[in-house]
C-alpha cells in the first residue's frame, strides 16, 4: 500500500495535518501521501463525497483514502474501514462510505478508537493498521465486522416524463455549479431529444458544448466535467456570483430551536422537447 490519501474539513492553519502525515511515515517511510483537500464542508455531505469519490476513482490498485470528516459527530468510539473498487477507505460512522458508495459496502469492519480522546490519538490507531492491511488477511486483521452503521445516500435527480431536475451539487473555485445529474442519467432520460436546462431568472442553455473554448467570452454554456456531472459555467465569468445561485444552505428554525435544521437545494431543470 505505498499511496494513502488524506481529506478532512480540518483545514491547514495548525500542525495538525502535518502531526498526521508524521504519524503515517513513523509506520511506513516509503508512503506516498497525497492531499485531496483539507476544506470541505463538515456538514456538506454530499459535497464531500462527490469530492472524495471524484478523487477516489483515479488512484491506483490498493490505494488508502483515510476521511477525517466530522470526527466527532457521533460517539467516536470507532472508525469503519470499507473496501471499495480495490481501494481502501477509512472514515467516521456518519454515513459518508454509504455517500461515497451510494449503496453500503459488501464488508465493513470497525476500527477500535473507543480508548482515544482527541483527533491525533484516533489518527495514530488508523496508522497502526497500515502494516495489518499489507498482509494476506487485509481487513480480517483489522477489526471485526461492522454489521450496522449509519447511512446516508446521495440525492437523486428527480424524474419525470419530460423533464429532469437536479441539485446544484458543488460550486468550484471559478463559480462553476455542478449539477447532480451524470451523463449516463441525461442521455438516459433525453433519449435524442432537444432540451432546455432552466435555472434562476429562466435562464435558458440548449446545448452541451465540449469545453470552454466552444463558446464567446461572456457567454453561457453546459457541458459534462471530468467527474461526469453536469456543469455550467461561463467562459471567463462567475456562473454563481452573476445568477445567485448558491449549494446547499442549512436553515435554522429561530421560532423552535428543537426543530431539527434542515438542507435546501437549489435545483435546476431539465426539459425535454
Amino acid at each position: 500500500m505505498p499511496v494513502v490519501s488524506l481529506t478532512s474539513d480540518i483545514g491547514q492553519q495548525d500542525y495538525l495535518i502535518g502531526a498526521i502525515k508524521g504519524q503515517l511515515l513513523s509506520v511506513n517511510l516509503s508512503l506516498n501521501i497525497v492531499d485531496i483537500t483539507h476544506y470541505l464542508s463538515s456538514t456538506n455531505y454530499p459535497q464531500a463525497a462527490y469530492i472524495c469519490k471524484s478523487a477516489f476513482i483515479h488512484f491506483p490498485k490498493d490505494s488508502l483514502h483515510i476521511i477525517l470528516l466530522n470526527v466527532f459527530e457521533n460517539n467516536a468510539r470507532r472508525m469503519l474501514l470499507c473496501q471499495l473498487n480495490d481501494q481502501f477507505i477509512v472514515a467516521p460512522d456518519n454515513g459518508m462510505l454509504t455517500m461515497i458508495a451510494a449503496v453500503k459496502p459488501d464488508k465493513v469492519v470497525e476500527i477500535d478508537t473507543s480508548k482515544d480522546h482527541t483527533l491525533l490519538e484516533i489518527t495514530k490507531t488508523i496508522a497502526a493498521i497500515l502494516p495489518k492491511l499489507q498482509k494476506t488477511e487485509g481487513m480480517v486483521s483489522v477489526g471485526r465486522n461492522a454489521l450496522q452503521i449509519v447511512e446516508k445516500y446521495p440525492l437523486r435527480p428527480t424524474i419525470g416524463a419530460n423533464w429532469m431536475e437536479g441539485q446544484i451539487l458543488f460550486i468550484d473555485h471559478f463559480e462553476n455549479v455542478i449539477i447532480n445529474i451524470s451523463r449516463e442519467e441525461f442521455e438516459e432520460h433525453r433519449k435524442g431529444r432537444s432540451f432546455k436546462l432552466v435555472f434562476k431568472r429562466n435562464e435558458v442553455i440548449d446545448t452541451i458544448h465540449d469545453n470552454y473554448a466552444s463558446v464567446q467570452e461572456s457567454e453561457k454554456l453546459a457541458f459534462f466535467n471530468s467527474a461526469g456531472y453536469l456543469e455550467i459555467a461561463i467562459n471567463k465569468g462567475n456562473m454563481a456570483g452573476l445568477f445567485g445561485l448558491q449549494g446547499f444552505n442549512e436553515r435554522v428554525n429561530a421560532h423552535n430551536p428543537m426543530v431539527p435544521n434542515k438542507w435546501f437545494y437549489q435545483t435546476v431543470r431539465v426539459f425535454f422537447e
